[in-house]
């Protein structure tokens, strides 16, 4: 490929906004970002993130347009004095900001459908750098925009998720497409990648289960990604090499083979959308009793379209009384074994399944901390419960390692994994 070719199928991301730096919002933008031009040959190789600094942006700006031919930039579009990027990128680019008739009736009109009318704020968002192209924002107010600078396509986009994807999909890959098809086509791939979510092994257990799948001189990167949810497993192709279906097949067919039980999900699926689609399938019904999740499993499960049909109930029963009080367990269980452990997690369930009347129960106890650990309960133990009202409930212990949040997303995954093999395995008696 001539040298001069190759920028245009290396991008970058710059996420803008102060609030990605001090912990406040993480960018989710960048993996949809990249997922999508993926799709369409371009690989993204770089991600920066700046605060809401003009020179900041322009500085980022200037750095991305000397290593990728496409730059896809999020935030700072909005109507509060904090958003400068049309100002950073008028500015860097030797650009005059201008009122965009296209620009300026679009976000009126999309106003007037909400009852309102453009604040002095909000008319800062139809100022377009001169030459840049108006990408139209079908869901929200801010318009974007695209303009030609230094071999570069610069292109800028609102940072809310649901306005960026809309844009991306309806108007940023068509207009990439436009403009760069002579060199995408036929001299690119698609980039393909293949997911698999698993929970229950460490990210070490599962790059010992796949070594030695991706052997020397194949095209596909293999990628590995820890989380409380569990490790995720990442095939992707490699630019401008064509790998076929069959041969990427065969490698998720391995992936499959080797990880086995330990693979809940593929591609966009969560471990919530497993279990809801399971108990459907087998007409259950679900009540929840959860102690140191606080809801947590309640709010993924509900969180699935349709989940009305398993979800019944759900109680949180953080103190021993609310245990005894709301589920029946029994104080001198409490007092005997204490709150969290193995019998308590099992009357929970049994409790919340007999006073729901569904068809199964399910609880979790355990010490979130940072606090309230003792030596022969330190934090991170948890116990998950379930009962079918058939023989004995089943109880699990766990330790977990991390902060509070981290403990009780680990304990949510844990009771909903328990859950989903229970259904697998009751399906297939």
């Amino acid at each position: 490929m001539p040298p001069g070719l190759q920028r245009w199928f290396i991008a970058e991301t710059i996420a803008i906004g102060s609030e990605l730096l001090v912990g406040g919002r993480s960018d989710s933008n960048s993996l949809f970002i990249a997922d999508r031009l993926g799709g369409n040959g371009i690989e993204v190789r770089f991600k920066s993130i700046v605060g809401d600094h003009r020179a900041d942006i322009m500085t980022a700006i200037h750095t991305a347009s000397r290593r990728a031919g496409v730059i896809v930039m999020t935030g700072g579009l909005g109507p509060t004095i904090d958003d400068c990027t049309r100002e950073a990128v008028a500015e860097v680019t030797g650009r005059r900001l201008a009122r965009r008739k296209a620009a300026f009736e679009g976000m009126v009109a999309r106003l007037a459908q909400w009852g309102r009318t453009p604040n002095k704020g909000q008319l800062r968002q139809a100022l377009i750098p001169s030459g840049a192209v108006v990408l139209p924002n079908p869901v929200g107010s801010a318009p974007g925009f695209a303009l030609l600078w230094k071999r570069a396509i610069v292109i800028a986009l609102p940072g809310v998720p649901r306005e960026m994807e809309a844009m991306m999909e309806g108007t940023v890959i068509p207009f990439l497409t436009e403009q760069l098809g002579h060199v995408l086509t036929p001299r690119s791939h698609p980039i393909q990648r293949s997911v698999f979510h698993t929970w229950g092994l460490s990210e070490a257990d599962v790059d010992t289960k796949l070594h030695g799948l991706i052997t020397a001189g194949t095209p596909v990167d293999l990628g590995l990604l820890a989380s409380p949810m569990g490790v995720l497993v990442s095939l992707t192709t490699k630019p401008h090499h064509a790998v076929g279906r069959t041969g990427l097949e065969s490698l998720e067919q391995a992936v499959r083979s080797r990880l086995g039980e330990w693979i809940f999900a593929e591609g966009q699926d969560t471990m919530e959308a497993v279990v809801g689609r399971l108990l459907s399938k087998h007409t259950l019904t679900i009540a929840l009793a959860e102690s140191c999740t606080g809801g947590l499993i309640g709010h993924r499960l509900t969180q699935v379209p349709g989940s009305s049909a398993y979800v019944d109930r759900g109680a949180i029963c953080y103190s021993d009384r609310a245990k005894t009080d709301m589920l029946g367990v029994p104080a001198e269980l409490i007092a005997r074994h204490g709150a969290v452990s193995r019998e308590v997690a099992a009357a929970m369930a049994r409790g919340i399944r007999e006073r729901s009347g569904v068809s199964v129960g399910l609880s979790v106890t355990g010490i979130a901390g940072p606090g309230g650990a003792t030596e022969a309960k330190p934090v991170g133990l948890v116990y998950v419960g379930l009962d079918d009202g058939v023989g004995e409930p089943l109880s699990k212990e766990f330790r977990f390692h991390g902060d509070r949040l981290t403990i009780k997303q680990r304990s949510s995954q844990a009771a909903l994994d328990l859950l989903r093999r229970w259904l697998i395995e009751r399906g297939n008696r």
